[in-house]
């Protein structure tokens, strides 16, 4: 028994070293490689917290793996945004990558505009809509140099939203008022999908209303003045992001309503706004954990880069289930490790580089729930 026992430790200590060896090696390999260059054209303003929270992961990915990142925001402007974009192209130098995402549909003019450029493409959060994908084709087809994409499952985080919020009215009839964001956006036309795919399945809702924020608390705010009186009977509001649903709860409470009380708002995001709204109560139902998506896209870029093509790991476009429903507790444990330097990750831990055997990419919010 005792020389079993033995026979074991030592199989358990053969196995651990190859694995060291096997890190040494990918260590090595990967840093014979100058390191890889990484341009995201980031659509939001350079304020805006989820947009800038985003970025944050990206950077503390890049840190991690050894990568260049540089953030270009597009200030809420498509057309800055792509002014910005030839700006790029007509650099000196050439980013190993640009990663973009297709808001107000500018993704085929990106495409276009770096068509004939060295530099690899990668769509992140918003890839090209399926009527897009018709006329041009998807990723490493008519453009050779569009490489992948990763999306979460945003019509199924506005289900998710639109399913918890009319729980609360637990089976009695109802009325809601939406508040999607822009009109010609992949992400919220997804959520928006979303919701009319809940709403399919509970007839006694009716949807009085969907407007278009634009994902702003100041134009959500502005039609909420002027919504909530003519449908005071409204308890659901149903927003696309966290902003809208705080313009609509400001106009809510100066008409004398309670959020969490006589009106039950959902939203989406990682704020740390929006996260103390949920431990306090006042958001009734929160969605979050898509802003690791450039985090991801990173570690996917990375070992891109090293030769490990992501494709062999699910797939060149992944669509990830990275959303998830954050009750009190969760909302508080992720707000306390967005505060932490680094977010208390290793990034090296998801990168196949130093996980030779790993078969996909495992990717969710659960590391920072912890």
């Amino acid at each position: 028994m005792f020389r079993s026992v033995l026979i074991r430790i030592g199989a358990l200590c053969v196995l651990l070293l190859s694995q060291f060896a096997l890190a040494a090696e990918a260590s090595k390999a990967a840093s014979s490689k100058a390191p890889a260059s990484v341009v995201f054209l980031n659509p939001g303003f350079s304020d805006e917290p989820f947009w800038v929270g985003y970025s944050d992961f990206m950077q503390a990915a890049a840190d991690d793996l050894g990568m260049h990142l540089q953030v270009i925001y597009g200030e809420r402007d498509s057309q800055e945004m792509l002014r910005k974009a030839r700006d790029l192209l007509s650099a000196a130098k050439q980013p190993d990558y640009v990663l973009f995402v297709n808001e107000r549909n500018t993704a085929p003019e990106l495409l276009r505009l770096f068509e004939n450029s060295s530099t690899r493409l990668f769509s992140l959060n918003s890839t090209l809509t399926p009527s897009q994908q018709q006329i041009v084709g998807g990723s490493r087809e008519k453009y050779r140099n569009w490489i992948g994409s990763l999306v979460p499952n945003d019509e199924e985080a506005g289900y998710w939203m639109a399913k918890a919020l009319i729980a609360k009215l637990k089976g009695q009839p109802g009325s809601l008022l939406g508040f999607s964001g822009v009109r010609d956006t992949p992400a919220s036309t997804l959520r928006e999908e979303g919701l009319r795919r809940a709403l399919r399945e509970h007839p006694e809702i009716k949807l009085e209303q969907l407007l278009y924020g634009e994902w702003s608390r100041k134009r959500a705010h502005s039609q909420a003045q002027l919504l909530l009186p003519r449908y005071p009977h409204v308890k659901l509001i149903w927003s696309a992001n966290d902003e809208m649903a705080f313009g609509v709860m400001q106009a809510a409470e100066q008409l004398g309503r309670q959020p969490g009380n006589d009106m039950h708002f959902s939203a989406l995001n990682n704020s740390t706004e929006v996260l103390q709204a949920r431990i306090d109560g006042r958001l009734c139902v929160l969605v979050g954990g898509h802003f690791t998506l450039g985090g991801w896209a990173m570690v996917m870029l990375h070992d891109y880069h090293a030769g490990l093509d992501f494709a062999a790991r699910g797939g060149k476009d992944r669509v990830d289930p990275l959303f998830t429903l954050l009750d009190k507790d969760q909302a508080a444990r992720l707000q306390k490790r967005l505060k932490t330097p680094g977010y208390k990750l290793d990034f090296r831990q998801f990168s196949a580089v130093y996980r030779r055997q790993m078969k996909t990419y495992d990717f969710s919010i659960k590391p920072l729930l912890q």
